[in-house]
């Protein structure tokens, strides 16, 4: 992770001093249970709340133990007792160094999927807005990045809404899967902690028992989590790849906005480059690449081994930190989108109306025409319009083997004919009264 591409209020979550409040939370909680249940002393987990809860713990310090023991739980647990004091040795009764670790991972991504989700919301309402700006703006939609039929430019970013529609669904599993607590001791088996003790950390916490926890949180769980991010991030891709190629020189339909005094290229004054959603390309790229180390953790020995571990040190941070800034860079860009119309027209007006050639085949079949002679009809006369040589519909009034009359013809190159089932895809997508 590196700040250019990261938001402060993501990036806090991943901090050296969040990560060692929470494995504090996790390990006075568990205290406070024991003590409950008998099985500590009261007034030492109470002394451990009283002298942790606000204590700064010391990264440096934390670092420097665990140099020697080369053992980051046991350095943070000898760092506490140097602020707890002798209470400290009733810290970590019966539990093992997986308990803190998975469950503060648990939570660490289950607060980032809530920033996910709210940059997902903003995607959503930018979408929704402009889609509703543009619902009947005419434009050219595109197969092989060939002209193909109108659609509008509403109808396009609709589309997307209903995406990131299923991209906040899927961060929401994500969330419920991953947020599980695990607080069973050595291999799993609650042998020397009270299975009262998980769920009271979990129920404090945020989050629910991991039903088997072999001594680790099985990682199927974070597999399915870093796959929804990587899904998600191929959503963000999409729509920056379509705003690419609809701000080209030779189509201009859309284009990202250009600040006062923002420079496109040192060499050339003139550039206005899609630098925005080129980057959101390279943040997708760098998303996806955890899904499959997150997939290949699945596989641990037995109850445990740590293969895991380095991996979701890198790709925790990494992949939700980026994820967060790409979808607040999309939604900006979207609201802030420069939409062209009058090129949307130039556009649909190049072929000359081989747009409709579609409706005119039809046409040719409903007056009796077979559908083999209609579609030769029609394709031979575009060829010409392709080739330069003229307007498609002064050759097929031209035609004798197009036997409908000129004036049918000519409504047959209606551009509202295309958009009159606009507002049926909208009120699904919007639910739209």
């Amino acid at each position: 992770m590196i700040t250019r591409y990261s938001r402060p209020v993501a990036a806090a979550i991943w901090s050296q001093e969040t990560k060692y409040k929470i494995w504090f939370e996790i390990e006075a909680h568990a205290a406070t249970k024991m003590a409950e249940l008998g099985v500590i002393p009261k007034e030492s987990a109470d002394a451990i709340w009283a002298k942790g809860k606000d204590a700064n713990f010391d990264a440096d310090r934390i670092d420097e133990i665990e140099r020697t023991t080369k053992h980051d739980v046991i350095a943070f647990l000898t760092h506490v007792a140097e602020i707890v004091g002798e209470e400290a040795r009733f810290l970590h009764q019966g539990m093992t160094s997986s308990d803190v670790l998975d469950t503060c991972f648990a939570v660490q991504l289950a607060r980032s999927s809530d920033l996910l989700i709210e940059g997902v919301d903003r995607v959503l309402a930018a979408l929704e807005t402009r889609a509703k700006e543009h619902k009947y703006t005419p434009t050219v939609g595109r197969s092989h990045g060939i002209h193909a039929e109108p659609v509008t430019f509403g109808l396009k970013l609709a589309g997307y809404h209903a995406e990131f529609q299923r991209a906040k669904r899927r961060l929401i599993t994500a969330k419920e899967e991953i947020a599980t607590c695990a607080i069973s001791g050595a291999v799993g088996t609650f042998a020397n902690v009270d299975p009262a003790v998980e769920q009271y950390v979990a129920d404090q916490m945020g989050l629910t028992v991991e039903p088997v926890s072999t001594q680790v949180i099985p990682r199927d769980r974070h597999a399915a989590f870093f796959a929804a991010l990587g899904v998600v991030a191929s959503s963000v891709e999409r729509l920056a790849v379509e705003i690419r190629h609809l701000q080209r020189t030779e189509v201009l339909e859309a284009e990202e906005f250009f600040d006062k005094g923002q420079k496109g290229s040192s060499a050339m004054p003139h550039k206005r480059n899609p630098i925005l959603t080129e980057n959101l390309t390279g943040l997708a790229r760098l998303v996806r690449s955890a899904v499959t180390p997150a997939m290949e953790n699945v596989a641990l020995w037995h109850e445990r081994d740590i293969s895991h571990s380095s991996v979701e040190r890198g790709i925790g941070p990494d992949a939700t930190i980026h994820l967060d800034f790409a979808l607040h860079r999309l939604a900006n860009v979207v609201e802030r989108l420069n939409v062209y119309p009058e090129n949307m027209q130039k556009n649909i007006d190049r072929l000359g109306g081989l747009v409709h050639s579609q409706r005119v085949m039809l046409a040719l079949t409903q007056a009796g025409v077979s559908r083999e002679d209609a579609y030769a009809a029609v394709q031979e006369n575009a060829m010409k319009v392709w080739r330069g040589e003229g307007a498609f519909l002064d050759f097929l009034k031209a035609d004798d083997r197009v036997t409908l009359p000129a004036d049918q013809l000519e409504a047959l190159f209606d551009l509202g004919y295309h958009t009159k089932n606009v507002d049926v895809v909208f009120k699904r997508v919007f639910n739209e009264a």
